[in-house]
């Protein structure tokens, strides 16, 4: 294996060309849509010739995204991010229409392989079933409406001790072993939530509506059904994630609140806040695996070489090139993510990383993303490389448990590395109550598109109750808990794109369970998983990875009894 790849040779478009305008683009998909296809050759050519125009777009849109997240601030990014979406995006929607119908009615499309192509054309038949010449304008706007949210809160800092400090920066804090000092940050942090509350409340109204008006547009009873059929979830249905939501609250929720009852008394307090959650008791320093951005990225190269040299060269590869920008700062978006980049194949990670523990986590989690855009980078569509999010998400969070045996890199300190270990396997399991949360309110919104803000706030919290350990005691923050969902920026940006989490969060701790039986062989099939990309089904590419694609409460119930198992060892 070798990550040092090499940017796509262009043999449809000049070497020099650059997405400009639709008019430069639009003679190219002109050119595909009338070009005759006389055998199973000139078919697959002609595949080959529209990836590489999606690869050029699809690289040129991304990296309008990244520098607009990389500084909030600066207008003419959040132009040029926003003239790609009301533009170029919603004209070339028809002609890919267009091309897909070319496509399916092709008479040499049987001679292709099937096995091969088998998810990409089950990919085209769903987008020529949901497109709609009269969502495109709509698909446009909800673009730029959901960037939205990252502009409003790139703009959230509190002042702690005479600086000033993002909401992702001030978080550290909260694990510092002064209890005033927390509370106040808590405080300070939630009051300037609120502010906001109005306008994330009047924005998530808006995208909704709109979203709702897409699916009926489509034919669809709701956002929610025409969702499901978009992000192609082929392989699992609503029926599962219900299930899923009962089999977190059977299975996980206790051992959730068994973690929380034992940080309470830890804590030595009376009652167990919010801003206790993630704190250490007196004496005791918060973790600080790293303190700058530089730091971070070494270590973590020397941590994934000990994997093996292939995984620590992604990341060597991605820094030479510029392609991360770890540190959090005023005006920068929050939250963090692993763009793949088609084209040149080399990918950016974009987080906000402040020194704290869950900066690892992030980076590690980024990071497994960034192997799987380099592992799938020679299939020979792009359309190839576009991974459910199940599997993407098994990626990174198997880094996450995988990168464990060496993170004595980053802690010189035995007990420093038994609680960053014991705080990695107890935060998997933690997380699972707040994606069923999410996923579950979700549901509820999407079936209910008409609903006041006052009928959400009280789901919300219906919902948020459910599935909450009754440890912590919120009272008089209880105006804040109301609006928690809003720090939730899936919801914004990316709808229903959560329950992956919970589903891939399945697969990493199988996938660790396998690492911990048997190492390398759990490596060869994490890599030949990820480098199968999008061409087969979740169960095959599973199975791939040598795990089961399972939802049923039997297998969660299995992985919480080793998780329990694994945390009573530490």
């Amino acid at each position: 294996m070798n990550a040092d790849i090499k940017k796509l040779p262009r043999h449809f478009l000049p070497e020099t060309f650059e997405v400009t305008t639709w008019d430069t683009l639009q003679p190219y998909y002109e050119a595909l849509q009338q070009r005759n296809i006389n055998s199973v050759a000139d078919l697959e050519q002609w595949l080959k010739d529209i990836s590489e125009l999606e690869s050029v777009i699809s690289e040129d849109a991304c990296w309008r995204q990244i520098k607009m997240t990389c500084d909030t601030t600066n207008k003419e990014l959040e132009e040029a991010f926003t003239y790609f979406c009301m533009e170029i995006q919603p004209r070339l929607q028809p002609y890919a229409d267009a091309l897909n119908k070319k496509l399916l009615e092709n008479p040499f499309l049987k001679d292709l392989d099937q096995e091969l192509y088998k998810t990409y054309l089950r990919n085209v038949k769903k987008q020529v079933k949901l497109f709609r010449e009269e969502n495109i304008p709509l698909q446009a706007e909800l673009s730029v409406m959901a960037q939205q949210y990252g502009v409003i809160a790139g703009k959230m800092t509190i002042t702690v001790n005479g600086k000033e400090y993002t909401l992702q920066q001030a978080a550290k804090f909260l694990e510092n072993e002064d209890r005033a000092l927390r509370e106040e940050v808590f405080t300070k942090t939630a009051a300037r939530r609120l502010q906001d509350r109005d306008a994330l409340d009047e924005l998530y109204t808006g995208l909704v509506q709109k979203r709702d008006q897409v699916a009926k547009n489509a034919g669809f009873a709701n956002y929610r059904d025409y969702k499901f059929e978009e992000l192609g979830r082929f392989d699992y249905t609503k029926e599962d994630c219900f299930q899923f939501h009962e089999a977190v609250k059977t299975h996980i929720l206790p051992l959730v609140q068994q973690i929380l009852e034992k940080q309470q008394a830890k804590l030595k307090v009376d009652q167990l806040k919010p801003w206790d959650t993630e704190a250490e008791p007196a004496g005791v320093k918060p973790l600080e695996p790293f303190h700058t951005g530089e730091e971070l990225i070494t270590k973590t190269i020397e941590t994934f070489d000990q994997l093996g040299p292939f995984f620590g060269d992604c990341l060597r590869v991605m820094k030479k090139m510029g392609r991360l920008d770890l540190e959090s700062r005023i005006g920068k978006a929050p939250g963090g993510y692993n763009c793949p980049l088609a084209e040149t194949g080399v990918p950016f990670i974009f987080m906000n990383a402040a020194g704290q523990m869950k900066d690892l986590t992030t980076m590690v989690h980024e990071g497994g993303h960034a192997v799987h855009s380099f592992l799938s980078h020679n299939l020979p569509l792009s359309a190839f490389k576009e991974y459910p999010m199940e599997i993407a998400e098994v990626a990174s969070m198997s880094m996450e448990l995988l990168t464990m045996d060496s993170w004595d890199i980053f802690f010189d300190d035995k007990e420093q590395l038994r609680r960053a270990r014991l705080q990695q396997l107890e935060r998997p399991l933690t997380i699972f109550p707040w994606i069923a949360t999410i996923d579950k309110f979700q549901h509820w919104i999407y079936e209910h598109p008409q609903h006041t803000v006052a009928e959400r706030t009280a789901k919300w919290l219906e919902i948020l109750n459910e599935f909450s350990p009754a440890v912590i005691d919120w009272s008089g923050h209880e105006d804040y808990r109301a609006i928690t969902w809003q720090r939730q920026l899936h919801l914004f940006e990316v709808p229903f794109y959560y329950i992956e989490y919970g589903i891939a969060q399945l697969g990493a701790i199988a996938m660790w369970k396998q690492f911990k039986e048997n190492k390398q062989q759990a490596l060869d099939n994490y890599v030949q998983a990820l480098s199968l990309g999008n061409t087969k089904t979740l169960p095959e590419l599973y199975k791939a990875a040598g795990i089961r694609f399972d939802l049923s409460p039997a297998y969660i119930k299995e992985l919480a009894d080793f998780m329990r198992g694994e945390i009573a060892k530490i």
